[in-house]
């Protein structure tokens, strides 16, 4: 059965607009997710909640963007108030959806987003560091394996548990294209093996909560295969960017039995919606340059917009939902 779905963010300033997402999402899409609220502040961006999620490490939140401290002991101010958002925002889910039966999603930042992101005790970013960024995958990782067990604590009754690591940050960290703090530089190529291990510390921390590890990236050149081969059970696209090589590995995974959800809707406000009809054949057409049979397939596939919605105005995140939810419906 196909299934529809959201990336993660939604647009709204403050927990009014959580809520609203949240009746959103469990009462339109066949694979209902925790929504990302970014505008309510850092703490409840993906970063900011990833953060909150690695207890491990301590950080607080500067000028710049997130920071490790470098200290022990009781986390940072910030990063407290990012982990009680984000059990609040457990705490409202399980009181609308603790009966839930059916797939619940739920979304982290993947080790190399954070290191591209977030900046070391003496400066500039964790990706300058090769032991820095090693410690912050394996605290990622144990966070992570906490955050599993307490969503499958809360809802007993979901029949499947995704965890969705985003990492759009992993192409530039390939091709050595983040920035230094300076803005001058850029910091050196991480290597594939390397970033296969890491993501695979993470990955491997999901399976073995009991959940299902996708990634999801966005950005042109996203190393598909490499995912893949770390562990990913699922893969998440924007289909407009997806090149030849990101297009055999999705082909392989739907082939494997695996999940791929496409990003087929604008994440923003279009000038001219798509309709239903329009995405199923957009889905059917590409089925069709894979050579693959829809009736073979169609259980593995998700249907998603291309990325965040937190840009969007609220009336098309419910009708893009709303489209994603029919056409998911025609192609099962």
């Amino acid at each position: 059965m196909t299934l529809a779905t959201g990336v993660g963010s939604f647009p709204g300033t403050d927990q009014r607009d959580f809520d609203e997402a949240l009746r959103v999402v469990l009462g339109e899409l066949g694979l209902p997710f925790l929504p990302e609220v970014p505008g309510r502040g850092a703490g409840a961006a993906m970063i900011g909640r990833t953060i909150g999620l690695v207890t491990e490490l301590d950080a607080d939140l500067q000028p710049a963007g997130w920071r490790l401290t470098g200290t022990s002991g009781a986390p940072a101010l910030d990063q407290r108030r990012a982990s009680s958002l984000l059990g609040q925002d457990l705490d409202t889910l399980e009181e609308h959806a603790a009966d839930h039966p059916g797939p619940f999603k739920v979304q982290v930042a993947g080790p190399w987003t954070l290191a591209a992101t977030v900046e070391r005790p003496r400066g500039d970013r964790v990706l300058a560091d090769h032991g820095a960024r090693r410690e912050l995958a394996q605290a990622l990782a144990m966070g992570v394996a906490d955050h599993v067990a307490d969503v499958r604590r809360r809802l007993s009754r979901a029949t499947r548990i995704v965890v969705q690591v985003d990492e759009p940050a992993l192409p530039a960290v390939l091709a050595g294209t983040v920035p230094t703090a300076s803005g001058f530089g850029r910091h050196r190529t991480v290597h594939p093996p390397e970033a296969s291990e890491a993501l695979g510390w993470v990955l491997g921390a999901v399976r073995g909560a009991g959940a299902e590890p996708w990634v999801h990236c966005c950005a042109p050149d996203a190393p598909l295969a490499l995912v893949r081969d770390a562990g990913a059970a699922g893969l998440a696209v924007d289909l407009c960017v997806v090149g030849a090589d990101g297009q055999d590995a999705l082909a392989a995974a739907l082939e494997a039995g695996e999940a791929v959800a496409l990003g087929v809707v604008p994440s923003t406000d279009p000038g001219v919606p798509p309709t239903e009809k329009e995405v199923v054949a957009a889905v059917h057409r590409w089925l069709d340059l894979l050579g693959l049979d829809p009736a073979q397939v169609t259980e593995g596939l998700v249907l998603s917009p291309t990325c965040g919605q937190a840009g969007a105005s609220s009336a098309w995140v419910k009708r893009s939902l709303a489209i994603l939810s029919s056409a998911a419906a025609s192609l099962s």
